[in-house]
C-alpha cells in the first residue's frame, strides 16, 4: 500500500467521525447538564441489567458499527470506537485500557505499568506466555517493533508520541521502558489507542499486511466497509472468550440500526444522532460518552485563503450562533456552545468562547473588505441531508452580516479527505476534533500543534505549541485546567477554528448482552462478553 493510500485511509476515518458525524446529546442519570431535565451521564454504562450471572458460552454477537472498516491495519484505520477501534482491539487487544468506573488507565495486555516520580520514565512489564495467533511470542521486542512500525507509518497520534518519547527500549524479554522528553502523567493513554494495538512481526510481509494479533479473536473474513467476521481464540491469554464469534456489520442510517436492535437483527449498535441516542437510551442498556468539540467549524488559515485574515475568522465566529445551528440542523437536541470544553467537562475553565454578535461580525467584515477582501467564502459539505441542513444554516447567518457564502458539495467522505487533508483545497467546512475528557491533550495536539499533519487548519503559532506542552506536562488537574483555559483564551484571540458544540455517543446493546467492557473513546472490549438467548 502506498504512503498516499495509507494517509487517505487514515484521514477518511477521521473525516467520517467528524465531517459526517451527527452530533447530539441525550438525557440520562448523572452529574452534569443536558437540554431538558438537568442531568446527563457524561461517561458510563447505563441500565440496571447486572452482570448476567454465570456466563453462557457460544453464539455470535452482531454489532452494527458507525463506520465499517476497510482495513485492520492500525496505521491505516483510525483507532477510535466509531471507526474500527473495537474491531482492532478484538484482534490485537490493547496494552492499556481505560477503566470508566475508576477513570484511570489500567493494564490489559500489559501486566503492569510503573512510572518514575518525575513521570519521565515508564516501565511496562508484559504477561508471561502470551502468544500471537500465529503462535509466536508477544515479547518486549515484538512490542517495540510494533510501536516503531506504527510511528514510521504515521499512525494516529504518532507525531505526539515521537515528540514526547525519547526512546522505547526492550530491556529484557518481558520489559519495555519508555523514556520521555518531558513529564507526562497520562502517557499510558497512548497505549490504549493505536500504539497499544500490537501487531505480530509476521503481519507485514513486503507491501502485504495480514491482521495477526494477541487479542481474543482472529479474522475469519473481511468484506471492506460491509462486514467483518471474527472467531474466538481458545488460547487467548485471558482464557477462551465466552462468545464463539463477533460479526461487525454495516447498516445505513441510525433509525434502521435502532429498528434492527429492536427486532433482534443485531445485538449492539453505535449511535451519534441526538434523536436516536435519546430514543435508544430510553429503550436499551449501553455505554454513553460525551465528547467535547464534536462540531467544529474548520477554517483554512493558509496564505491566500479568506481565513488567513484574523479579522475574517473573528467575523465568522461572531456571525455564527451554535444555538441556531442546533435548532435548524439538529432539532434542538444537540449540545451547542462556543466553549471548547462546556460546563459538564472537568476541563471547563473561567474563560468562555466568543458570544455571537452580528454587529461585531459586520464591523470586522467591513474592515477586511476595506483592505480588499471581497467577502466571498466557499463552504465545503458532504452530500448528506444532515450535513446539507447544517451548511444552509451556516450560510444564512454569515450572509446576514455581509459575507457571500457559496456551498460546494462533494460526493463522499473520500472526496472530502482529498480536499481537506491531501489538497488542502477548502475555505471552510465542519468536522469534529473529538476531545475526550480522559485525555483532551491528545486531540488538542493533533488539531492545533504546528507539526501535526492532522492540523488541517494550517495554523502555526509557537504560543499555542507552548501551551499544548504545558497541558501535556501539567503536574495535576488544577494546573492542566489552567493551561486548557489559556488555550481557550488564545483561541478566542486567533480564532483558528470555530467551536460549535459537543456530542454524545451511545453504544446500545440488547438486554441479553452482558460484560461488554468499554474503554477509551468508545472502544468496546469483548473478551469477557456473552449473550443469553
Amino acid at each position: 500500500m502506498s504512503k498516499y493510500s495509507r494517509r487517505v485511509g487514515r484521514m477518511l476515518a477521521m473525516v467520517t467521525v467528524g465531517a459526517v458525524a451527527l452530533t447530539g446529546c441525550a438525557s440520562a442519570d448523572g452529574d452534569s447538564k443536558d437540554n431538558s431535565s438537568g442531568a446527563t451521564t457524561t461517561l458510563g454504562v447505563l441500565g440496571d441489567q447486572g452482570d448476567g450471572g454465570t456466563p453462557v458460552s457460544g453464539g455470535t454477537l452482531s454489532y452494527a458499527v458507525y463506520a465499517p472498516v476497510a482495513s485492520l491495519d492500525p496505521t491505516v484505520t483510525q483507532p477510535a470506537g466509531a471507526t474500527g477501534g473495537s474491531e482492532m482491539a478484538a484482534v490485537y487487544d490493547v496494552l492499556m485500557r481505560y477503566d470508566t468506573g475508576t477513570q484511570t488507565f489500567e493494564p490489559q495486555l500489559a501486566k503492569s505499568m510503573e512510572e518514575s516520580p518525575d513521570f519521565l520514565t515508564w516501565t511496562m512489564s508484559l504477561r508471561d506466555n502470551v502468544t500471537f495467533s500465529d503462535g509466536t511470542p508477544l515479547n518486549a521486542d515484538a512490542v517495540v517493533a510494533s510501536i516503531d512500525r506504527y510511528n514510521q507509518r504515521r499512525g494516529a497520534n504518532s507525531q505526539l508520541f515521537q515528540q514526547m518519547v525519547k526512546s522505547t527500549e526492550a530491556t529484557d524479554a518481558s520489559t519495555v521502558v519508555f523514556t520521555l522528553n518531558q513529564p507526562w502523567r497520562t502517557f499510558p493513554a497512548m497505549l490504549a489507542y493505536g500504539h497499544g494495538m500490537i501487531v505480530a512481526p509476521s503481519s507485514q510481509q513486503g507491501d502485504k499486511f495480514t491482521p495477526i494479533g494477541a487479542g481474543p479473536f482472529t479474522v475469519t473474513s473481511l468484506r471492506p466497509q460491509q462486514e467483518l467476521q471474527l472467531a474466538a481464540r481458545p488460547d487467548y491469554w485471558g482464557g477462551a472468550p465466552n462468545l464463539a464469534g463477533l460479526k461487525f456489520v454495516a447498516i445505513t442510517g441510525e433509525q434502521p440500526k435502532v429498528d434492527a436492535l429492536k427486532t433482534e437483527g443485531v445485538d449492539m449498535i453505535f449511535l451519534r444522532n441526538a434523536e436516536t441516542v435519546n430514543a435508544a437510551k430510553d429503550q436499551f442498556p449501553g455505554y454513553t460518552e460525551t465528547i467535547s468539540m464534536m462540531m467544529v467549524g474548520q477554517l483554512n488559515n493558509a496564505e491566500g485563503r479568506p481565513g488567513a485574515d484574523p479579522r475574517v475568522r473573528q467575523a465568522i465566529a461572531y456571525a455564527v450562533d451554535p444555538e441556531v445551528l442546533d435548532q435548524r440542523a439538529r432539532g434542538g437536541q444537540g449540545m451547542p456552545g462556543t466553549d471548547m470544553f462546556q460546563p459538564w467537562s472537568q476541563w471547563h475553565g473561567d474563560t468562555s468562547g466568543l458570544s455571537p454578535d452580528p454587529s461585531k461580525a459586520a464591523a470586522l467584515l467591513e474592515q477586511a473588505k476595506a483592505d480588499g477582501f471581497d467577502g466571498r467564502i466557499t463552504y465545503i459539505g458532504i452530500n448528506d441531508p444532515d450535513a446539507q441542513q447544517l451548511a444552509l444554516a451556516v450560510q444564512a447567518q454569515m450572509n446576514a452580516v455581509g459575507f457571500d457564502v457559496s456551498i460546494e458539495t462533494v460526493g463522499s467522505a473520500t472526496d472530502m479527505v482529498e480536499r481537506l487533508y491531501v489538497d488542502r483545497n477548502f475555505d471552510m467546512t465542519v468536522s469534529g476534533s473529538g476531545a475526550t475528557d480522559s485525555t483532551p491533550e491528545i486531540r488538542l495536539f493533533s488539531s492545533l500543534h504546528s507539526t501535526s499533519t492532522n492540523n488541517v487548519l494550517g495554523y502555526k503559532n509557537p504560543e499555542m505549541d507552548a501551551l499544548l506542552s504545558e497541558v501535556l506536562s501539567a503536574p495535576d488537574e488544577t494546573v492542566k485546567r489552567a493551561a486548557v483555559d489559556d488555550i481557550q483564551k488564545l483561541v478566542n484571540t486567533d480564532q483558528p477554528f470555530l467551536s460549535w458544540g459537543a456530542a454524545t455517543n451511545y453504544v446500545a446493546w440488547s438486554p441479553n448482552v452482558y460484560r461488554a467492557n468499554p474503554t477509551v473513546d468508545g472502544i468496546i472490549l469483548f473478551d469477557k462478553a456473552f449473550r443469553k438467548n
